[in-house]
């Protein structure tokens, strides 16, 4: 019997890093995984591990509201919510352009809530849920030029232990994972803005920049969060709520 078999789990950004990796162990272990994106390319991921794909865009709070209704709709609500979406703007807080604060908030924070407020509903009625949200080692500490995400994943902790808090008597848990820089897009896509800033090459800003704080100095796979991921969501993680994992090569252990 596989871990996850007879569930069903949405995983937001789910075209690729982090979110494609847990739609694809999620799947490995049985689940049926609606994977969402803001592009097409989320179908491919969808078709390849048998799932179904939803495409939304979180930054438009009606597009998230009618992400959730689809799928309470096309699935009568999910088992395993992961809220993973997110994106990156690197850029010192008097120049950080007000909209592109509201924007990122509203995916990795607002809309997060939202498939929280609309899915949770079922997940109590059924007595069993999981809700992962994504946080990272920013949702911890701080690092410069980047305001909105770390706000937004201080929040996201918040909003998981708020959730925990009240979740709990129904069986349903909610943590956060808190990553240190993981191999993804996302953060291949911010190493020329992190150069700039700091005033070193593109060869040498990984070292000198984006691994300085961590005690082993590699990247994470996206591989290792869905490991974890798929602890949080199985039954062997009933225990666990209310709680922030980092995953962080000791970046925070010091």
């Amino acid at each position: 019997m596989t871990t996850l078999a007879g569930k069903t789990a949405l995983v937001t950004g789910g075209a690729s890093g982090i979110g494609k990796a847990i739609a694809e162990r999620f799947a490995e272990e049985g689940a049926h995984v609606i994977v969402n994106n803001v592009t097409e390319t989320g179908s491919k991921v969808a078709e390849s591990i048998g799932g179904s794909f939803i495409q939304a865009d979180l930054s438009d709070a009606e597009q998230t509201r009618s992400l959730a209704d689809e799928v309470l709709r096309e699935h009568g609500g999910v088992d395993i919510l992961v809220n993973n979406a997110g994106v990156q703007h690197v850029a010192p807080i008097e120049e950080f352009p007000e909209e592109e604060w509201s924007r990122m908030l509203q995916i990795m924070l607002t809309a997060p809530f939202q498939l929280t407020k609309h899915l949770l509903p079922t997940m109590k009625e059924r007595g069993w849920g999981r809700i992962i949200n994504m946080s990272s080692v920013h949702g911890l500490i701080a690092s410069p030029n980047k305001s909105a995400y770390i706000a937004a994943k201080h929040g996201i902790v918040g909003l998981t232990k708020a959730t925990a808090v009240e979740a709990g008597a129904f069986g349903v848990t909610a943590n956060a994972i808190c990553p240190s820089f993981v191999r993804t897009p996302l953060v291949e896509n911010q190493l020329p803005d992190l150069a700039r800033m700091a005033g070193v090459s593109l060869d040498d800003v990984v070292e000198q920049v984006v691994l300085a704080q961590a005690v082993v100095k590699r990247f994470i796979e996206p591989s290792e969060v869905a490991g974890l991921a798929l602890f949080l969501a199985s039954d062997a993680g009933s225990a666990l709520t209310g709680a922030t994992y980092n995953i962080d090569l000791a970046w925070t252990a010091r």
